[in-house]
């Protein structure tokens, strides 16, 4: 039997019904005319999640992960430095992904809860007057964490160091759930996936290029084939890929940009503050703490909970699977077993949003932990009720 619980892990998220149906389609010529109703849509939906005009927009069959490697290789060679902050799992894992293509990596290194440290990339890219760092790479969203970090901060760091290097963004867990704005960062490449914002089955890369980034193409050197944006571009052209497309996938992300930007994306952004600003609420009430480090870096589409020492957090997560049939993220990496994760983004309402904290305040009662039956969810009806 499938649940019909909603999930409160941080991505894949919940998928509309509309959605499924979407994907749930017949099979459809891929080199047919009717590809290119999904295909054109599609892409300009995409740009304006972005909030850009003049973003490239690449779709691969994939997930976030091929689009970090899609903005890797589609702009760096070999030998090229890049600067990144490591503040959590999937900052470090792009990292990985760097020195397993042979980039040279500077790593400031953060503690995990904190965000990215602009006023120190300032201090690095001044220093760097050949400019030898190629790129930045940021993480919007870090999830393991649920911390956000200041995008249009970093770009300003880069404008006052007078330094041309190409700023990449992770905001695979960010777009289309909180506000992204491409153009008016400066981003160069933005990457993120199908599976969260976007509230579909996890299977597409959606990657931004600017002009400027696009433009890296030529002389990037890294290996790649499946993701090569000039093959992908090629094909755009006739209205098709370079390969077998995933209509199903791209037809569901055709009616979810139109969802989100039938709704508003300012809308979007407000829903997923409103609903996160109650999941906090309750937490306060359990008189736990967030993982990240101040308000500022508070997420609106994760919350990590920082459990006592000692506790195993990873047996609120079990227990909730196996007693109440409900999923909750559990810590990643250096965090494993120190905090449980809320997810709140996607296809999610407020009262989805009381259920999965009823449900961890039961787990938590059963496991001993100190926490008022009913605490956290009268916290986060107070706030619900009073908020439009």
């Amino acid at each position: 039997m499938h649940s019909q619980n909603p999930v409160f892990i941080p991505g894949p998220t919940n998928i509309p019904e509309a959605l499924r149906r979407a994907v749930d389609m017949p099979t459809l010529d891929h080199r047919s005319g009717a590809f290119a109703d999904i295909l054109r849509p599609v892409l300009e939906g995409v740009k304006q999640v972005l909030k850009s005009d003049t973003a490239e927009v690449f779709i691969f069959p994939s997930t976030g992960s091929g689009g970090w490697e899609t903005a890797l290789t589609n702009t760096l060679s070999a030998g090229d430095k890049v600067l990144a902050c490591r503040n959590g799992m999937f900052s470090q894992k792009w990292i990985d992904m760097c020195e397993r293509h042979g980039l040279v990596v500077e790593v400031v290194e953060v503690e995990w809860g904190g965000g990215i440290p602009a006023a120190r990339f300032e201090e690095i890219l001044t220093a760097d007057r050949a400019h030898e760092i190629k790129a930045v790479l940021a993480t919007h969203n870090e999830t393991a964490t649920g911390v956000v970090s200041d995008i249009a901060a970093v770009r300003g760091a880069m404008d006052a160091a007078s330094h041309p290097a190409l700023l990449l963004v992770d905001g695979v867990s960010s777009i289309g759930s909180m506000d992204f704005q491409m153009d008016e960062w400066g981003v160069d490449v933005a990457v993120t996936g199908s599976q969260k914002g976007f509230m579909l089955p996890a299977g597409l890369a959606i990657v931004g290029f600017s002009p400027k980034a696009a433009a890296m193409v030529e002389t990037a050197s890294l290996p790649r084939w499946f993701f090569d944006i000039r093959d992908m571009r090629s094909g755009y052209a006739i209205n098709g890929y370079p390969y077998t497309p995933p209509v199903g996938l791209l037809n569901g992300l055709k009616l979810s940009t139109e969802m989100l930007l039938d709704e508003g994306l300012d809308n979007v952004f407000k829903r997923h503050a409103r609903i996160a600003t109650g999941v906090r609420k309750a937490i306060a009430a359990w008189d736990m703490p967030l993982y990240a480090q101040s308000p500022e870096l508070y997420s609106n589409s994760v919350s990590a909970i920082k459990t006592p020492e000692g506790f195993d957090a990873n047996t609120i997560v079990a227990l909730a699977s196996e007693k109440y049939d409900t999923a909750f993220g559990a810590g990643l990496g250096a965090v494993a077993g120190k905090l449980f994760r809320i997810g709140h983004l996607g296809s999610l309402t407020d009262m989805m949003a009381l259920s999965g904290i009823a449900v961890a305040e039961m787990c938590m009662k059963d496991l001993g932990l100190p926490v008022i039956l009913g605490s956290g969810v009268a916290a986060a009806q107070e706030h619900y009720r009073t908020t439009a």
